[in-house]
């Protein structure tokens, strides 16, 4: 039998309660979610994170859940990189089914790569830096399984999922009826995750999905009203602390009576077409703004120089 461990302090304060029966782990910028089930003594996992993210799951995994260490199933909000990080290391711990989507399925078997991120959006460091984010898929063939048509998802009893597109095509959202708790993805996160001084500190504020790294804002838009509609009681998304309460409840119906302007970037790539995707993945992808990313890389490239200048030590000698 495998030896029991104790945790380690570091991985043990970055997990955190969202409700009953649920938690979630924080990985530098990316949470995951641990949902248990009661009745049999089984558990899911919600997303993958990063590739950092293994050794904390299956700790965070133990520590709750032994001797019933394994997951019944992974269930994925979505495939960007910063969600099936950890995959192919946990799919090697545990052999259990992946389920996803179907129109997320192109991503997740290697069949198509996701719309480039578009660091011309606006908004922060992180948007600047995101031309550098991996937008290819993984592939999870002989893991990967379709969710049912009907909203269910396989083991987890009271659950169900919603469609929420936008942010990818295939997105979904995770919903408890008797409770109201919601486990949102990205189809909008709960800090600013454009600006790296928010992605750090998490500073709480109930957002749009991440400016960068959405390629259809009609869709998008959607999928918020969508779930600002239930008046969740909780929420955990794929960025930021889990929120509760009747001001969080405000600030979500408020992004989505006012999402054109308190979401949706003044201009970018995406802003006035968006990316077209089916079946078999991407089908087409608006042309690049280069105009105003050659703009903003200029005007990052000068800050950072006044910043090394200005720290610069002052050479205070002269010749007599």
């Amino acid at each position: 039998m495998e030896k029991i461990t104790l945790i380690d302090e570091k991985i043990y304060k970055k997990w955190f309660a969202v409700a009953p029966g649920v938690w979630g782990i924080h990985d530098v910028l990316v949470n995951m979610y641990l949902i248990h089930q009661p009745a049999n003594n089984s558990w899911v996992l919600v997303d993958a994170g990063l590739k950092t993210s293994a050794h904390k799951i299956i700790q965070v995994a133990r520590h709750l859940f032994w001797p019933q260490v394994t997951p019944s199933a992974i269930i994925l909000t979505h495939g960007h990189f910063d969600h099936t990080g950890a995959l192919p290391a946990l799919l090697k711990e545990w052999d259990v089914p992946v389920y996803a989507h179907y129109l997320e399925a192109p991503y997740l078997t290697g069949r198509s790569a996701y719309p480039p991120p578009d660091p011309s959006a606006g908004g922060g460091l992180m948007t600047l830096l995101s031309w550098t984010f991996p937008r290819q898929g993984i592939n999870l063939n002989g893991h990967l399984l379709m969710l049912p048509e009907d909203g269910s998802i396989p083991g987890l009893e009271g659950w169900r999922y919603i469609h929420t597109p936008g942010h990818t095509p295939g997105h979904i959202s995770l919903y408890r009826e008797h409770d109201q708790v919601l486990l949102a993805g990205d189809a909008f996160v709960t800090t600013q995750s454009e600006a790296l001084s928010h992605v750090i500190t998490q500073s709480k504020k109930i957002s749009g999905p991440p400016k960068y790294f959405t390629p259809d804002w009609i869709s998008a838009e959607s999928s918020v009203k969508k779930l600002a509609a239930l008046q969740p009681r909780t929420v955990a998304t794929g960025h930021g602390k889990p929120l509760a309460g009747q001001a969080m409840q405000r600030q979500l119906l408020l992004l989505a009576e006012n999402f054109e302007k308190a979401a949706r970037p003044t201009s970018g790539r995406y802003v006035e077409e968006a990316a077209v995707a089916g079946v078999n993945g991407v089908e087409y992808i608006p042309p690049a703004n280069n105009t105003r990313w050659w703009l903003l890389a200029g005007a990052f490239a000068l800050a950072v120089a006044g910043i090394w200048y200005a720290r610069k030590p002052a050479n205070n000698s002269y010749d007599a």
